[in-house]
């Protein structure tokens, strides 16, 4: 049975789920989300993902939800040329761990938080919390990039491309201040990439359209 992933090009989880499964060269069938029209809560979606959200995962009768965990398993079960993307190493693996984790618990929620104010609530904007919010984000991540070429150290890993997907869709929010200059070089890096320009590029042009019709 082939891999399904469940995704709509708008959302960065998702888009990072399909650079890991482009990077490790897998076929993949995807179906799209219609997050607008509410597909996510048909009872056939929700009996599979309970959270209702993208990306969901199917490996014939495995089912995953939640980004982070179908990128870790997917190079760990798939990717026996691409250990780089998340190494064995113990305490290089933790620090990995640790900034999908930023991601997951920090990035994305602050993201989400605004897009669920202006759509959802028809706030005009972000207000000052969210704003300051998202600049902590930039300043946090300024600081994980001091004297690393990666967010996780030297080695490019699934925290890139987790963190960029994410820190892309908040800078047409709140544009990165050129201040961050350590945050400018490490996205400059990925965007040179063949995987951003084909996957995240697109996606990211179809989200600051959506939300830029909001705020």
């Amino acid at each position: 049975m082939s891999i399904i992933i469940h995704k709509t090009d708008i959302s960065p989880p998702a888009r990072a789920t399909l650079i890991v499964a482009d990077l490790l060269g897998l076929k993949i069938e995807t179906r799209e989300v219609n997050l607008p029209t509410r597909e996510q809560f048909k009872p056939d979606y929700v009996a599979k993902n309970p959270l209702h959200t993208v990306p969901l995962l199917e490996d014939g009768d495995f089912i995953l939800p939640e980004s982070h965990a179908i990128m870790t398993y997917l190079v760990s079960k798939y990717g026996s040329e691409q250990q780089t993307l998340y190494p064995k190493d113990v305490r290089t693996r933790a620090i990995v761990d640790q900034r999908l984790y930023f991601d997951a618990s920090t990035l994305f929620p602050r993201l989400r938080a605004v897009i669920y104010s202006v759509v959802k609530f028809r706030a005009p904007g972000p207000n000052e919390v969210q704003i300051a919010d998202i600049v902590e984000c930039y300043e946090v991540t300024e600081k994980y990039l001091e004297g690393k070429t990666y967010i996780a150290g030297e080695g490019f890993t699934l925290a890139d491309i987790s963190c960029v997907a994410t820190i892309s869709a908040l800078d047409c929010i709140v544009a990165v201040d050129k201040k961050y200059a350590k945050l400018h070089v490490w996205w400059e890096l990925l965007q040179k990439e063949t995987w951003y320009q084909k996957i995240n590029e697109p996606g990211l042009r179809q989200f600051d359209r959506f939300i830029k019709q909001f705020i």
